[in-house]
């Protein structure tokens, strides 16, 4: 990977993941108490989603995005010492990132409003726009397709992993919405 690269791709990828998630730490467990019921209610099949969201409250969500961070950061700090498939690792992980913030527009359109998270995908769409751009300069689409499903699935079960860890810290501290 270039030096080029590193600058402008895979060091702000730390920085846009803090901005994004600061956003849902901020307003995530007000918003999903005032939400919560009527979006079990519109969505019954995501309802144990919302239920489980609603009961890692602030501090277990941001537990969770804390975890998220530091395999963010092993994986920054791979491509840095340059190890074996790296720029395909940091790769699959930017294009899960970037699919994410799509899904929370997505999610905005689906609730007809304003979604935690939303602020800082609309800002940062035009990066990972950028980004996915300056991957299929190097990379056929085939791999920038594996390589998304892959990172998704990925950081699907680190997600999973990451909630498990903000549930028990909620739990341990009694907190179940603040």
């Amino acid at each position: 990977m270039s030096a080029l690269s590193i600058l402008a791709f895979v060091l702000p990828l730390p920085l846009a993941f803090v901005l994004h998630d600061a956003e849902e730490i901020a307003v995530q467990g007000r918003w999903i108490r005032t939400h919560g019921a009527e979006l079990s209610r519109r969505f019954p099949k995501f309802e144990p989603m919302i239920a489980r969201l609603g009961a890692l409250g602030t501090r277990g969500f941001s537990m969770a995005a804390a975890e998220e961070l530091a395999v963010l950061l092993a994986g920054t700090a791979y491509v840095l010492v340059g190890g074996t498939g790296a720029a395909e690792v940091w790769g699959a992980v930017f294009l899960a990132f970037s699919l994410h913030l799509i899904v929370h527009a997505v999610q905005a359109a689906m609730v007809r409003g304003y979604v935690p998270g939303l602020a800082t995908s609309l800002l940062l769409l035009p990066y990972a726009a950028f980004g996915v751009w300056s991957m299929s300069l190097v990379w056929s689409v085939p791999k920038i397709l594996a390589l998304a499903v892959a990172g998704s699935i990925a950081v699907a079960a680190n997600l999973r992993f990451a909630h498990s860890l903000g549930l028990l810290l909620a739990k341990g501290k009694g907190e179940n919405a603040a």
